[in-house]
């Protein structure tokens, strides 16, 4: 290490120069990541050598995707498919470290794709924010309340909301009354954002326009957790978060057989007894699958979305049932918050901006913004109808145990490695 970047660590370690500043004292991020991390190994006696330092631009994610840096991790890329959905192919990047799962996948896309591909629709779109705010009384607060839900209000509400960005769109406004706290729900579409900010924006908007008519309104927070994000709601499983998904396919007799090595009867009974009898005797809520959330977090990362919204994303009942006179295979995953944009955030990074090029859906699309970010929910849900298919197979067969042997145990002699 330089000799100045030697001083600079010792000023570090000392507590002279705050590490976080070093991006902007330095104006150089590799250069800045370096000389954290000899500060953090001498802090702390740990080499960390196993963490990659070189061979990633950090003036990417500055200001906008992590702070501190000090090294990247490495995740492998897998890639599922072809997904036939709506009449396209789809290559999926899959970002994960459990053996079994892009196979899985992989197996469950080549089952739709011999039975003529899976269809999907886009229900809704709207992202959420709901701040909460409290009043002098209940009374007070229900006032507001139906000033907010009353349809004649709302083209002013819009008006004012709308100004925060050219692609925020209000689209209604749900509230929920706790004492004397007000609960305000907002919704609106975001483009081919995620949108997270840019409805907070417009949700401070209107805060500050109803200000004026309701000057004893004291805003607690600008996000009260009836929005609800990155947790286990209710209110996003009824009333849908982001983009509302739902793709089904037909899977034939034939196909269930060669590829799946089971039968429509036992798949049928198994998704009832498990997913949906099980999942009720667990009291879950919105985890009416076998693994939805295992398929979303892989897309997530290889993607660029926002990992911890899988909480919500990965909401999904899978339903199955013979039609065709019992012959054939109806199964469809219905997913009424999946939340992502192929626009800011982490979409931007190398890696992942490549990941959305491959499925072709990078960027904004300027001819119709936001039919970029559907068409990407759309695939996750595919991806997860691909996903559902093969794990619930693989049970119904007994295949489960034996494909985890195979592929997700490691063949080395660890006693070797170490050695």
């Amino acid at each position: 290490m330089p000799e100045e970047d030697e001083e600079i660590v010792a000023e570090v370690v000392a507590g002279k120069i705050p590490a976080d500043v070093l991006e902007t004292r330095l104006g150089d991020c590799r250069r800045a990541a370096g000389i954290r991390r000899e500060a953090l190994r001498r802090t702390t006696g740990r080499e960390i050598k196993g963490l990659p330092l070189d061979g990633f631009d950090y003036a990417s994610i500055l200001g906008q995707c992590c702070e501190l840096p000090v090294g990247y991790v490495q995740l492998p890329v897998g890639v599922a498919g072809p997904l036939v959905l709506d009449g396209e192919r789809f290559y999926v990047p899959m970002a994960t470290t459990e053996g079994c799962l892009v196979a899985s996948t992989n197996r469950g896309c080549k089952a739709i794709a011999e039975s003529g591909g899976a269809t999907s629709v886009v229900l809704q779109d709207g992202m959420t924010r709901a701040p909460v705010a409290r009043f002098p009384s209940a009374r007070r607060a229900a006032e507001l309340k139906g000033f907010l839900e009353d349809p004649a209000n709302f083209d002013t509400l819009a008006m004012v909301f709308n100004r925060s960005s050219r692609f925020a769109r209000l689209q209604r406004v749900k509230c929920a009354v706790a004492g004397r706290n007000l609960y305000m729900r907002f919704s609106c579409s975001t483009g081919d954002a995620m949108g997270m900010n840019m409805v907070s924006k417009g949700v401070q908007n209107v805060l500050d326009y109803l200000q004026d008519d309701f000057p004893d309104m004291d805003v607690i927070s600008i996000s009260g957790n009836f929005c609800s994000d990155k947790k286990s709601a209710a209110v996003n499983w009824i009333e849908g978060r982001g983009k509302s998904v739902v793709c089904e396919a037909i899977i034939k007799e034939e196909v269930v057989k060669k590829v799946l090595k089971t039968n429509v009867q036992s798949l049928v009974e198994l998704n009832v007894i498990k997913n949906l009898a099980g999942s009720a005797v667990a009291g879950a809520l919105g985890g009416f699958n076998a693994h939805a959330s295992n398929i979303v977090t892989a897309i997530f990362i290889a993607t660029g979305q926002d990992p911890a919204q899988n909480v919500e994303s990965s909401q999904c009942i899978t339903m199955l049932e013979a039609v065709n006179d019992g012959k054939d295979l109806h199964i469809s995953v219905t997913m009424p918050s999946i939340e992502v944009g192929t626009v800011g955030g982490g979409t931007q990074l190398a890696s992942q901006s490549a990941c959305l090029d491959l499925l072709g859906v990078k960027g904004a699309n300027r001819e119709s913004p936001g039919s970029n970010a559907r068409l990407l929910a759309s695939v996750v849900a595919g991806a997860v109808l691909a996903g559902e298919l093969s794990l619930i197979s693989a049970q119904a067969a007994g295949h489960l145990v034996q494909s985890h042997m195979k592929y997700n145990r490691s063949s080395k002699d660890m006693s070797k490695v170490a050695s």
